[in-house]
């Protein structure tokens, strides 16, 4: 069962990248991105939220994309982004099992 909201540190962890950086796209892209906070002051985002982090991730990280032209492909082309980076996840996980495989043998 999936979590509903995931802190900071896990989304940060999920995209494989440091928190500075998730609080700063967090930061970069208000439109999208409303983040809970409890009492402390921590951030929690949504499953919807943390799918747009892996989008920006992907256009920014990957396709190259600057802040602005990353926001612009999102407003755009939401399906799409989302799809590329779904389909690179997916990969991902499988080169994860392929390495564990042939560490077994």
């Amino acid at each position: 069962m999936e979590k509903f909201l995931y802190s900071i540190g896990e989304v940060a962890e999920i995209l494989g990248e440091n928190t500075s950086l998730v609080r700063f796209w967090s930061n970069s892209f208000p439109k999208f991105f409303k983040p809970h906070r409890n009492a402390k002051g921590d951030r929690s985002y949504t499953r919807k939220e943390v799918e747009t982090f892996r989008q920006i991730h992907y256009l920014v990280k990957v396709e190259g994309y600057t802040l602005e032209g990353a926001a612009k492909q999102l407003k755009e082309n939401t399906k799409g982004a989302f799809r590329k980076a779904k389909a690179l996840e997916s990969l991902k996980a499988i080169r994860r099992q392929l390495v564990e495989i042939r560490k077994s043998l």
